[in-house]
C-alpha cells in the first residue's frame, strides 16, 4: 500500500514539474527556433532553468525543506537533474534523431521518464 503523504507529495511534484515545463519548453523554443541555437544546446539551457524553478519550489512546497545547508541540498538536487538531462538528451535523441519523433512529442516522452526518475531520486536522496 503506498503512503497518501507520498502520493501527495508526486502530486506536489508533478504541479511544479509543470512549471518547470513551462519554462522548459519555453526557454527551448525560443532558444531553438527564434535564435537558431542547436537544440541539444536549447534543450539543455531549457532544462537547467526548469531544474533551478523546480528546486526552489519543491524544496519550500513540496518537500517542506528545513535543511540549512542550502547550497549541499541544491547541489545535490542539480545532481539529480544532470543525470536527469543525460537521460532526458538520450531520449530524444534516441525518438526524434533516429526514430524521426517530432522534437516536442520526443520532449514529452523524456519528461514523463524524467519526472519519475527525479521524484524518486530526490525523495531518498535529496529532501530526506
Amino acid at each position: 500500500m503506498i503512503d497518501s503523504t507520498l502520493i501527495w507529495k508526486f502530486v506536489k511534484f508533478c504541479v511544479v514539474g509543470f512549471s518547470g515545463m513551462v519554462v522548459d519548453f519555453s526557454v527551448t523554443w525560443l532558444c531553438k527556433e527564434k535564435f537558431g541555437w542547436n537544440k541539444y544546446l536549447s534543450n539543455s539551457l531549457g532544462f537547467v532553468l526548469a531544474a533551478t524553478n523546480n528546486y526552489i519550489w519543491n524544496r519550500l512546497w513540496t518537500f517542506r525543506s528545513t535543511n540549512i545547508q542550502i547550497p549541499v541540498e541544491y547541489g545535490k538536487f542539480l545532481f539529480i537533474a544532470a543525470i536527469g538531462l543525460a537521460i532526458n538528451n538520450f531520449v530524444i535523441y534516441l525518438l526524434h534523431g533516429k526514430w524521426k519523433l517530432n522534437f516536442y512529442l520526443s520532449k514529452i516522452f523524456a519528461i514523463v521518464i524524467v519526472t519519475l526518475w527525479n521524484f524518486t531520486m530526490n525523495y531518498l536522496f535529496t529532501f530526506t
